[in-house]
């Protein structure tokens, strides 16, 4: 009969701590939209601000980071680089394993050496990725990305309507979280630290 009752206790033991390790082993709680499963924004095949043909494989390992923008924004694009740039700061040594991509909604004017210039004055690790009109138009489609040309006082001079959140995928390369616009760099921090 001790025999038995110290095999009980054992196996209630046991499945008491099963039930503990499986309480820790809970998902991450995000500030950001979860989007984790979505069957879209599985990749691109675009060109670096160095010239190097890339693809979000190129990546794998790292956190990435992507919106979609263009050089000359007026105010959504420069305040969300910056805001990634200050999320790099916060999240200090393990910004190494982060990588921000930002892809160009205008191909018509964001030359490789725009981009090369304008990408990495935010942080030197951001690369800016543009394609032609029609790979651009590709991966807006696969990304779900609404851009629209907004007619200017003259044909140079045109705005460009665009999706204002960034996508993150974790180290695997799968999506993971929809960030919008103006969440502020430590809501940001605090996920990409769930994924790292």
């Amino acid at each position: 009969m001790k025999k038995f009752l110290s095999v009980v206790g054992f196996t209630a033991v046991a499945l008491l701590s099963s039930g503990c390790e499986k309480l820790s082993d809970k998902p991450p709680a995000f500030h950001n939209t979860d989007v984790t499963g979505v069957d879209y924004a599985k990749g691109f095949a675009l060109t670096d601000h160095t010239g190097q043909p890339r693809t979000l494989a190129d990546y794998k390992g790292k956190v990435v980071v992507i919106f979609f923008g263009y050089t000359q924004c007026p105010d959504v694009c420069p305040t969300t680089m910056a805001e990634m740039a200050t999320v790099m700061k916060e999240l200090g040594p393990s910004s190494e394993d982060v990588q921000v991509l930002f892809i160009t909604v205008d191909p018509d004017r964001d030359t490789q050496e725009l981009l090369s210039h304008y990408v990495p004055a935010f942080d030197k690790r951001f690369v800016g990725l543009y394609g032609d009109a029609a790979a651009t138009a590709k991966v807006a489609k696969e990304f779900k990305v609404f851009y629209a040309k907004v007619p200017g006082a003259d044909p140079s001079s045109y705005t460009v309507d665009h999706t204002a959140g960034s996508f993150v995928f974790d180290k695997q390369g799968h999506l993971r979280l929809f960030v919008r616009h103006g969440q502020g760099p430590a809501l940001i921090a605090h996920d990409l630290r769930q994924l790292l």
